[in-house]
């Protein structure tokens, strides 16, 4: 019995110790993207439109809130992140624009497998804060293409960039200007896309 304990004693201690350094999870504010601004519904169009994530580099494909705080230094906000990585977030923000501007109704996104007349993509180049000596603005920069359904050709690719200047350097305020800048972009982008599916033949 005594050689049992003096074997079991070690690794008791052991596991305890184990237990004692795991890293403990970092308590972390998690932001959605702020509500967009109503918009006034335009005329109804006739095709249809999926949106798909953009592409990103691996430090934005991710939830946290980026941050350029000098040159070529990126970083990321201390304790806080996205509720989502920053291509689903921007996808559904620009999904949202489309609904609230209602002249594209048929809507889909690339959670699901579905066909459209055209699609939505593109490369997500910036979705960040960035600091201009003591001045902090919020930068949104896509390289949209959209794609006709059919065969996969690039009908129309445009490069959209919105600078939103953020009147704190705290977190909450930055969120607030993701919200701006995004409402910004949205309206550039679904104009956009409404006036090339117009004119580009579907098939």
């Amino acid at each position: 019995m005594k050689r049992a304990y003096q074997i079991i004693a070690p690794i008791a201690l052991v596991l305890v110790s184990a237990c004692s350094i795991l890293p403990k999870a970092d308590p972390s504010n998690v932001y959605r993207l702020p509500a967009a601004q109503a918009t006034t519904p335009g005329s109804p169009v006739a095709w249809s439109l999926r949106l798909t994530k953009p592409q990103a580099s691996e430090f934005l494909d991710s939830p946290r809130i980026a941050v350029v705080p000098q040159g070529d230094l990126i970083s990321s906000y201390a304790l806080s992140r996205w509720s989502d990585p920053a291509p689903v977030l921007l996808r559904n923000r620009l999904l949202d624009g489309f609904q609230r501007d209602g002249r594209v109704a048929l809507l889909s996104t690339d959670d699901s497998n579905l066909q459209a007349d055209f699609e939505l993509g593109g490369q997500l180049q910036a979705f960040q804060s960035e600091y201009r000596g003591s001045a902090v603005e919020v930068v949104i920069r896509l390289d949209a293409r959209l794609v006709r359904g059919s065969d996969q050709r690039i009908v129309a690719a445009k490069r959209f960039e919105v600078r939103q200047p953020v009147s704190d350097t705290q977190v909450p305020a930055v969120v607030a200007g993701f919200g701006v800048a995004g409402d910004q972009l949205n309206k550039q982008v679904v104009d956009w896309v409404v006036a090339q599916g117009n004119t580009a033949p579907k098939r």
